[in-house]
Order: C-alpha cells, then structure tokens, then sequence
C-alpha cells in the first residue's frame, strides 16, 4: 500500500449498532470519515447471528459515498469472530476496513493479514483496538505488524479494567501517551475513545483538543451531534495545509527519502502525517 494511498482523512468515526442497519444508510449521510458497524460491544450474545446477517447484507451492493466503511467484528479468537470473518469472503461489495477488537499480539495481525489475502478480501484496511494490558505492552510492533494497518484507537472502557485505574482522560494519560509513541513509529492514524456524556459539548472539545495536542489524529463518536466539535478541532489550519504541500513536493521530487523544508529535516514519519493533512484538505474542498 502505497503512502498516498494509506492517508486519508480520518478525523471522526462514527458507530452505528449491528442491528439498525437503517442507522447505517442515515450515517453516510454524516460528516463523519468513517462510519462504522458494531457486531462487538453493540450487539447481545444472543443476537450475534442476527446482527451478522444484518451487517453483510448491506454489503451485498455498492454504496456511492467518499466515507470510509468499517465493520468492527468480534474477537478473532472466538466463534463469533471467526463467523464474522467467513461471512466476508462471498461479500459483492466488502466493507474498506475491519475494526479489530481484543487484539494482544502483532502475531494475531499477521495470521489475519494472511487469511484475508483472497481476491475479495485483500484489499481490507485494519483499524486495532488496543483495550488490553497485553496489547499496550506490544503496541509499537502492533502497529507496524500489517501495511493493512491505516489507524489504532483506544478501548478506554476495556483498558482501564485492564489496568485498574479510572476511566477519566488523565488517568489514561500514560496509556495514551504510549498509543501516540505506537501510531507515529508505523505513521498510522490514533483515534481516541467515544466521549459517553452526549449533553457535555464542553467537556468533549476541553478532552478532544488536549488529544489532540497530544498527537491523536481523531476521534470515536456515538452520536452525530459530537462530529462537529470532532472535525472542527482535527481539520488542520492554512497554515498546516500550505507546509504540508512544500514537504510532500519535497519529498515527492528527492530520491533519497531525505528532505530539508524550512531548514528543518524531514523524514518518512513526518512525511505520512503531512499526506494527511492534504486528505483531509481535500475532503473539506469536496465537501464545501
């Protein structure tokens, strides 16, 4: 997967339960980047098969949308998942990408990577949860596992069980600061976890910008009325945008992936970070 192909906006996402598949037609309609369908956390265990065949059935047809499709499966170490999983191979029209939850191990990544190399599936993106103890403790060699790989995002809830510690920003400071570290060492996009409070609008920009500042590139959302503070505080300034394109000229025309732009020496992780700010230029341009 080539850089200019990897990078793309991926400001917002967000979810939409397995069982309203009607909610998923509405939510393309958002503004959100990535509009994703939860067959995990959203769905009883009773209801798994339901939600299934609920979810595949809207890929079953093209859906004409510049947002990108994501479908968050179970755990691939239990039965559910790995339905999940083989119901993906006779798809007409394949969701972009898979979000993948309970994940601990980079071996995990590559054993799917492989499996999912048939003609239909080959082209899925992965976004990683990373919720676990496990997964924290290997989150560089997650993130570098796959080309597949295009974001992680934090499972806020599931982590700070794992680590016994309260689920409020500061106390998964630690965490999230090792997430940003994993992220920019594969120069991939961090999402950060859903803000709950839906009458909060306050708190979730005061949280969303200190992510931000941080070094996340985006943000979970449970209702279309965050993705507005969401975009806002992730859309990149001019500023931003006009550096962005002398570094990726820069880069575009060196052949030997070193480039100097404003006295300052550029390497390939910068470079990722800057062909994201043009995506998201781009898609704001679309869009106006």
């Amino acid at each position: 997967m080539g850089i200019n192909e990897k990078s793309r906006a991926r400001r917002s996402l967000l979810f939409v339960p397995g069982l309203r598949p009607d909610m998923f037609i509405k939510a393309l309609s958002q503004p959100a980047d990535i509009v994703c369908i939860d067959l995990e956390d959203a769905v009883a265990i009773h209801r798994k098969d339901e939600s299934r065949d609920l979810t595949m059935e809207l890929f079953s047809k093209k859906h004409e949308t510049t947002t990108e499709t994501m479908v968050r499966i179970n755990p691939i170490t239990t039965r559910h998942g790995l339905s999940d999983l083989d119901s993906l191979f006779d798809l007409k029209c394949p969701p972009d990408a898979l979000m993948l939850p309970k994940i601990k191990s980079a071996n995990e990544i590559r054993i799917l990577d492989e499996l999912l190399s048939t003609e239909n599936t080959r082209h899925l993106s992965f976004c990683v949860i990373i919720e676990t103890n496990a997964a924290l403790e290997h989150a560089v060699d997650i993130a570098r596992s796959s080309p597949r790989i295009t974001s992680l995002i934090l499972g806020g809830v599931d982590m700070s069980a794992d680590l016994r510690c309260k689920r409020d920003w500061q106390s998964l400071l630690y965490t999230r600061s090792r997430l940003v570290h994993a992220a920019a060492s594969a120069g991939i996009d961090l999402l950060d976890v859903p803000y709950l409070d839906l009458m909060d609008s306050d708190g979730l920009a005061r949280e969303t910008t200190a992510s931000g500042d941080l070094g996340f590139t985006g943000r979970a959302a449970i209702h279309p009325k965050q993705l507005f503070v969401i975009n806002q505080i992730f859309t990149p300034s001019q500023e931003d945008i006009d550096r962005a394109r002398r570094v990726c000229v820069a880069f575009e025309s060196s052949d030997t992936g070193l480039v100097v732009v404003d006295d300052e020496l550029i390497e390939l992780p910068v470079v990722r970070s800057m062909y994201r700010i043009l995506a998201i230029a781009k898609m704001i341009t679309k869009a106006g």
